[in-house]
Order: C-alpha cells, then structure tokens, then sequence
C-alpha cells in the first residue's frame, strides 16, 4: 500500500508550506524594467533606468537613476514612472512600495545631441 502524499491530515496548510524570499536585486531589476516600460523613450545617447531597494518583509523601498529627454514635462513623466513601479513590483514580486524615489541623472537636449554629433574624434 503507498503512502498518502497528503498526509494522514490532509492537505498541508499555508504555515506548513515554507516561505519564499525574493532578493533585493531582483526587485531592483523589477523596478529598472517597470521604469523603462514607463518611460516614452530613452533618449538617444542616454542610459537606460537603474535601480536600487531596501526590502523589509514584503515592502519595498525604490530608488531609481533616470535620464529624460528634453524638454518633458518632467512631473507628469515622473508621477507614471513611479506609478508603474509601484504597480508592477506589487504584481510581480507581491510587496508593497510606498516609495519610489526618482533621481534624474540628466536631461538630454536635442541641441546638444546634434552639437556633439557633429564633432569627430581624432
């Protein structure tokens, strides 16, 4: 006769099953691809969105390193950067983000694109 692989009570409850823990680099890389998909556009010349979080238990805290084209409206681009990180962490990694910091690190300027296309480097 084999053993029930449910045990003699049954299915085992949610206590019985164990944790899972997702690492903090994980999350960063989450939040890093939520800010790209947010973002219109990286723009020419400029690097794509970094970030970095502090988890403790299931929130997490998002500090993210932008660059934006110029001109933006730099409040709106930021208020939904930040939103879909904030709903993108919850959907895929199941934690809360009160907190999306935004650095921008640099605005790219058409103008100083041509500018600096137009020089040769010898």
């Amino acid at each position: 006769m084999a053993a029930d692989p449910l045990g003699p009570a049954g299915p085992v409850g949610p206590a019985g099953r164990g944790a899972t823990t997702i690492a903090d680099r994980v999350v960063a890389k989450i939040a890093a691809r939520a800010a790209r998909e947010a973002l219109d556009r990286v723009p020419p010349g400029g690097s794509a969105p970094h970030a970095s979080v502090v988890v403790q238990r299931d929130v997490a805290r998002v500090s993210l390193s932008l660059e934006l084209a110029h001109p933006i409206d730099l409040g709106r681009q930021c208020g939904a950067v930040r939103s879909h990180v904030k709903s993108r962490v919850r959907e895929l990694a199941g934690m809360e983000v009160p907190e999306v910091a935004i650095h921008v690190e640099r605005l790219h300027s058409p103008h100083t694109a041509r500018a600096s296309a137009g020089r040769r480097l010898r």
